[in-house]
């Protein structure tokens, strides 16, 4: 890996011949997780990646750590809080989109619930539809002010497509079903300082 300011993607045929000797941190929802991830992954979610600082910073002096999510924009804010403060990460670039496409495993744990997680994306997509839809219906039915609603939220689209940031996913993430339950999360931070 390049200085711990500056993260670098790896491809996913370059990640697959190095897995065995990566670690390797999800940071998406625990749903999403468990819906697939790449063999070996110990799941943090990005909103918890500053409380398991000292143990990714551990990990890092250890080997190297290629950090993943779904498409790769939350590995790479992820990396970005991690080199801020001097571990060095790596991100699978497309994530574990890109991951499957290729045709590589995803590991389902038996586990896991057998209802599939939604992915933040679909999770987002799901809600901004919803809410953009009984904006309108309300702005026929109710009253024509209902329309602002429907209006915001695409406001809010925009701002999350310039910005590359996304209020709604932060808010979606905060759902019981989106958090690691304490107990999961302490097995996670115990296992990545035992590496």
């Amino acid at each position: 890996m390049t200085s711990p300011l500056t993260p670098v993607s790896l491809a996913t045929d370059q990640a697959r011949t190095r897995l065995h000797e990566l670690t390797v941190i999800d940071v998406r929802t625990p749903a999403e997780y468990a819906s697939g991830h790449l063999p070996g992954a110990l799941n943090i979610p990005l909103d918890h990646v500053r409380r398991a600082l000292p143990e990714i910073r551990h990990a890092a002096e250890r080997g190297d750590v290629l950090v993943v999510c779904a498409s790769g924009a939350r590995s790479e804010n992820a990396c970005k809080v991690l080199a801020e403060q001097g571990v060095a990460t790596a991100t699978l670039a497309g994530g574990t989109g890109a991951w499957a496409a290729e045709g590589h495993d995803l590991h389902r744990p038996a586990a896991c619930d057998t209802r599939s997680g939604w992915s933040m994306e679909r999770q987002v997509r799901f809600t901004a539809g919803a809410v953009v839809l009984l904006g309108l219906v309300l702005g026929l039915l109710v009253h024509s002010a209902f329309q602002l609603l429907a209006a915001g939220i695409a406001g809010g689209l925009v701002f999350s497509a310039v910005t590359d940031t996304c209020g709604m996913a932060a808010l979606l993430g905060k759902l019981p079903h989106n958090r690691p339950r304490a107990a999961d999360l302490d097995a996670t931070l115990a296992a990545l300082r035992s590496r």
